[in-house]
Protein backbone atom coordinates (compact mmCIF):
# COMPACT_ATOMS: atom_id res chain seq x y z
CA UNK A 1 0.00 0.00 0.00
CA UNK A 2 1.84 2.92 -1.22
CA UNK A 3 0.49 6.69 0.34
CA UNK A 4 0.75 9.39 -1.72
CA UNK A 5 2.49 12.64 0.01
CA UNK A 6 2.13 16.04 -1.39
CA UNK A 7 4.05 19.09 0.00
CA UNK A 8 1.47 21.14 -1.70
CA UNK A 9 -0.26 24.08 0.38
CA UNK A 10 -3.53 24.02 1.19
CA UNK A 11 -5.61 26.20 -0.60
CA UNK A 12 -9.14 26.32 0.42
CA UNK A 13 -9.22 27.11 4.55
CA UNK A 14 -12.98 27.17 5.95
CA UNK A 15 -14.02 29.85 8.01
CA UNK A 16 -16.92 28.74 9.59
CA UNK A 17 -15.18 27.07 12.66
CA UNK A 18 -13.58 30.59 13.05
CA UNK A 19 -16.98 32.02 13.54
CA UNK A 20 -18.44 29.87 15.41
CA UNK A 21 -15.88 30.19 17.82
CA UNK A 22 -16.26 34.53 17.59
CA UNK A 23 -19.73 33.64 18.34
CA UNK A 24 -19.28 31.59 21.40
CA UNK A 25 -17.22 34.27 22.84
CA UNK A 26 -19.18 37.05 22.11
CA UNK A 27 -22.26 35.66 23.80
CA UNK A 28 -20.25 34.48 26.84
CA UNK A 29 -18.70 38.12 26.94
CA UNK A 30 -23.02 39.68 26.78
CA UNK A 31 -23.82 37.24 29.51
CA UNK A 32 -20.80 37.98 31.58
CA UNK A 33 -20.44 41.88 31.60
CA UNK A 34 -22.81 44.03 34.29
CA UNK A 35 -25.01 46.39 32.54
CA UNK A 36 -24.80 49.06 35.31
CA UNK A 37 -25.89 52.64 34.72
CA UNK A 38 -22.33 54.84 35.72
CA UNK A 39 -23.00 58.42 35.93
CA UNK A 40 -18.76 59.40 34.49
CA UNK A 41 -17.92 60.66 38.37
CA UNK A 42 -15.32 58.54 39.90
CA UNK A 43 -16.45 57.24 43.19
CA UNK A 44 -14.29 54.93 45.63
CA UNK A 45 -17.46 52.80 46.93
CA UNK A 46 -17.43 50.65 49.71
CA UNK A 47 -17.29 46.79 50.00
CA UNK A 48 -20.14 44.96 51.29
CA UNK A 49 -20.25 41.06 51.15
CA UNK A 50 -23.84 40.95 50.19
CA UNK A 51 -24.69 43.43 47.71
CA UNK A 52 -27.87 43.80 45.54
CA UNK A 53 -27.94 45.23 42.10
CA UNK A 54 -29.68 48.50 42.10
CA UNK A 55 -32.49 49.86 39.72
CA UNK A 56 -31.16 52.08 36.70
CA UNK A 57 -32.90 55.46 37.75
CA UNK A 58 -32.52 59.18 36.65
CA UNK A 59 -32.18 60.41 41.03
CA UNK A 60 -28.84 59.43 41.37
CA UNK A 61 -26.18 61.50 43.65
CA UNK A 62 -22.47 61.10 44.07
CA UNK A 63 -20.43 62.15 46.50
CA UNK A 64 -16.72 62.21 45.78
CA UNK A 65 -13.69 62.42 48.58
CA UNK A 66 -13.54 65.87 48.28
CA UNK A 67 -17.14 66.32 49.24
CA UNK A 68 -18.49 67.84 46.04
CA UNK A 69 -21.88 66.92 45.22
CA UNK A 70 -23.31 65.51 41.98
CA UNK A 71 -26.79 64.98 40.80
CA UNK A 72 -25.73 62.83 37.58
CA UNK A 73 -23.07 64.44 36.15
CA UNK A 74 -24.30 67.62 37.01
CA UNK A 75 -22.34 69.26 40.26
CA UNK A 76 -24.54 71.18 43.11
CA UNK A 77 -24.18 72.40 45.77
CA UNK A 78 -26.20 70.84 49.09
CA UNK A 79 -28.47 73.77 49.20
CA UNK A 80 -29.33 73.93 46.36
CA UNK A 81 -29.74 70.17 46.32
CA UNK A 82 -33.42 69.87 46.83
CA UNK A 83 -34.78 72.51 43.91
CA UNK A 84 -32.48 69.96 41.59
CA UNK A 85 -34.10 66.92 42.97
CA UNK A 86 -37.34 68.30 42.49
CA UNK A 87 -37.26 69.02 39.38
CA UNK A 88 -35.83 65.43 38.12
CA UNK A 89 -38.46 63.96 39.85
CA UNK A 90 -41.24 65.70 38.88
CA UNK A 91 -39.79 64.63 35.15
CA UNK A 92 -39.29 60.98 35.67
CA UNK A 93 -42.10 59.91 38.82
CA UNK A 94 -39.58 57.82 40.74
CA UNK A 95 -39.38 57.67 44.70
CA UNK A 96 -35.78 55.91 44.66
CA UNK A 97 -32.29 57.70 45.09
CA UNK A 98 -29.34 55.90 44.31
CA UNK A 99 -26.32 57.54 46.67
CA UNK A 100 -22.83 56.70 45.14
CA UNK A 101 -20.80 57.71 48.08
CA UNK A 102 -16.79 57.76 47.99
CA UNK A 103 -15.82 55.52 51.37
CA UNK A 104 -14.35 58.12 52.75
CA UNK A 105 -16.74 60.92 52.91
CA UNK A 106 -18.10 62.17 56.33
CA UNK A 107 -21.38 60.71 57.04
CA UNK A 108 -22.89 63.90 57.99
CA UNK A 109 -22.51 64.71 54.12
CA UNK A 110 -24.65 61.32 53.34
CA UNK A 111 -27.30 62.49 56.17
CA UNK A 112 -27.23 66.37 54.36
CA UNK A 113 -28.30 64.45 51.31
CA UNK A 114 -31.19 62.30 52.52
CA UNK A 115 -31.98 65.32 54.48
CA UNK A 116 -32.60 67.47 51.01
CA UNK A 117 -34.17 63.94 49.48
CA UNK A 118 -36.67 64.63 51.77
CA UNK A 119 -37.56 67.39 51.69
CA UNK A 120 -38.86 66.76 48.03
CA UNK A 121 -40.65 63.54 48.94
CA UNK A 122 -38.17 61.31 48.28
CA UNK A 123 -38.45 58.29 50.81
CA UNK A 124 -36.84 55.60 49.44
CA UNK A 125 -32.62 55.58 49.47
CA UNK A 126 -29.87 53.29 48.12
CA UNK A 127 -26.49 53.20 49.22
CA UNK A 128 -24.81 51.65 46.32
CA UNK A 129 -21.94 49.42 46.79
CA UNK A 130 -19.10 47.09 45.60
CA UNK A 131 -19.22 43.54 45.94
CA UNK A 132 -15.88 42.80 48.63
CA UNK A 133 -13.38 40.47 47.11
CA UNK A 134 -11.11 38.16 48.94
Amino acid sequence: MKFEMSQKPLTIFSFSSLTDIVLLLLIFFLLTSQFVVQTGVKVKLPSAKNMEQSVPTKLVVSITEEGKVFLGSKSVDVASLPAELEGLKQQSDENNLIIRADKSVQIDLVIKVIDAARSVGIDKFTIETEKETF
